[in-house]
């Protein structure tokens, strides 16, 4: 059976609701009392926008694609067989280049790709500016890199000129490519340059141990020794040799390579194992007994025995070079096989369409912030007028506007 209220208790629910949604309907009822108002600051504000949006200096973004260089395959392993001195080298080696496009777009962004492009275009006192470092910020948010799902990087440049922005992104590929020649970013070209320098060293310590035995020659007035004695010493020359080639091996691998990569542990065995055989050959050579083939270095007559040593000498310097010769030579053809190679997809032209600024959303834009100050602005009015109204918040109000003028 269906309760029946009062006509007191409908009422009075009636009238709750009504106040409920008094605020709502108070603020229509202020904005459609000043409608006028808000309609002209909204056309106001659409006239200044337009007005903007013509006087404003279209922008053009010319696009430029490059394909970066792919991880190489080091080619050390196949030279292994034929580099004796290389067997271990290389074969478990990784690549350096981890990511190469985020590679690239770092190297794209830095200062010195930004500072060529700023002298060779002038761009600081074309943009009107006193500091170098404002033209790089400004330089860097005209110039967007971006690296696609399919690897490619595009290099999009936006200036009010087309044929200068064309130029700025193409500008930015012939400098990646200039950088890319001097950097020596491939495990390959850090092997060559390793090598490059131990070469050098290596050239320059023979040439001064070839001096020694040239004086000593003058000195003792001995042109050879015997061939036992210089079997014994070419024996031990090419075994520390041989470890200081694996030395140099391990220490250019551990540039790029920790203790557990299988081909730095394979070098540590061999030169354990080399080290072993040449205390073998020092020892037997000490402790050799008249008939043996070798002669003991006791035995031989002391101006033979400072000519021997100066022999040794040069014989270690001499093996030790052509084998980082040979190393020098295998790094370089693994460069030339894997050297990056930046190529462009697709070169920026001068773009014959604008991309920005939007007249139509500035405009669209600026209509809609008119309209929407405007009607804060009468609100507030009401607002303010509805508050005069009651005394204490009057007084309050003069309060606070004399606080703000004492304050300014």
């Amino acid at each position: 059976m269906a309760t029946l209220h009062p006509p007191e208790t409908a009422l009075e629910r009636a009238a709750e609701e009504g106040r409920q949604e008094t605020p709502a309907l108070d603020i229509l009822l202020v904005l459609a009392r000043d409608r006028r108002r808000i309609i002209a600051v909204t056309l106001i504000a659409l006239l200044v926008g337009t007005l903007i949006a013509f006087a404003m200096k279209p922008s053009f973004t010319a696009v430029a694609i490059i394909l970066p260089p792919q991880t190489p395959q080091s080619s050390a392993s196949l030279l292994a067989g034929q580099l004796s001195a290389l067997g271990a080298f290389g074969g478990g080696a990784s690549s350096l280049l981890r990511n190469p496009a985020d590679m690239y777009v770092g190297i794209l962004q830095s200062r010195t790709i930004a500072d060529h492009l700023i002298a060779k275009f002038q761009l600081q006192s074309l943009w009107k500016l006193k500091r170098s470092e404002d033209t790089r910020k400004k330089l860097a948010k005209q110039a967007i890199f971006e690296v696609a799902k399919n690897g490619l990087i595009s290099i999009s440049v936006k200036d009010h000129d087309p044929r200068r922005a064309s130029d700025l992104a193409n500008a930015f590929v012939d400098e990646l490519y200039a950088m890319n020649s001097k950097l020596a970013i491939t495990e390959a070209s850090q092997r060559r340059l390793f090598f490059d320098q131990r070469l050098a060293e290596e050239k320059s310590a023979l040439a001064a141990a070839e001096d020694d035995l040239r004086k000593t020659q003058e000195k003792t007035g001995l042109i050879t020794v015997s061939g036992q004695a210089e079997m014994a010493i070419r024996s031990i020359a090419q075994t520390q040799a041989q470890i200081s080639s694996r030395l140099v091996e391990l220490q250019a691998m551990r540039a790029y390579a920790t203790d557990e990569n299988p081909s730095v542990y394979t070098i540590q065995r061999e030169i354990d194992a080399l080290r072993q055989q040449l205390s073998k050959q020092q020892d037997d050579q000490k402790k050799m007994a008249p008939g043996d083939t070798l002669v003991p270095a006791g035995k031989v007559p002391e101006g033979s025995l400072e000519y021997a040593r100066k022999l040794r000498e040069v014989k270690y310097h001499d093996t030790l070079f052509e084998l980082l010769s040979r190393q020098y030579e295998a790094a370089r053809i693994d460069e030339a096989k894997s050297a990056p190679i930046i190529q462009v997809v697709d070169r920026a032209v001068p773009p014959d369409r604008k991309s920005g600024p939007s007249r139509l959303l500035l405009m669209i834009g600026s209509a809609v912030l008119g309209f929407c100050c405007a009607c804060l602005w009468v609100y507030l009015r009401a607002a303010i007028a509805r508050m005069r109204k009651v005394p204490e918040l009057s007084i309050k109000l003069d309060r606070l506007r004399e606080a703000v003028r004492l304050r300014w």
